[in-house]
């Protein structure tokens, strides 16, 4: 009987905003962007308030990113439905034609 390992990933460092978290996951390279995508957004935030919070920063950073989820995702809904309505509209055209065509044939 073949066992699996259990063993727990290795924690990546990572620094957001002069703070070291050690996270784990399966793909470091992709948690070490997410990092420095958050640490990016709270510099930004910093620089455009006057306060020095890091809690408030993290806050108005995570708004930030919700924000621009949200109209990325508002985006794909869009284009999803427009998707589906052309396959849809297609769908039906060519069940047409095979139909047509075993009448005619």
């Amino acid at each position: 009987m073949a066992t699996q390992s259990t063993t727990a990933a290795a924690p990546i460092k990572v620094e957001i905003y002069d703070q070291v978290y050690n996270l784990r996951g399966v793909d470091s390279e992709y948690i070490t962007r997410l990092a420095e995508f958050v640490d990016s957004k709270m510099r930004n935030v910093a620089e455009q308030t006057s306060t020095v919070d890091s809690l408030r920063l993290a806050v108005l950073a995570a708004i930030n990113i919700a924000d621009e989820y949200h109209i990325l995702k508002k985006k794909y809904d869009l284009l999803a439905g427009e998707y589906n309505r052309r396959a849809g509209a297609l769908a039906g055209a060519l069940d047409e034609v095979i139909e047509d065509s075993r009448r005619a044939g």
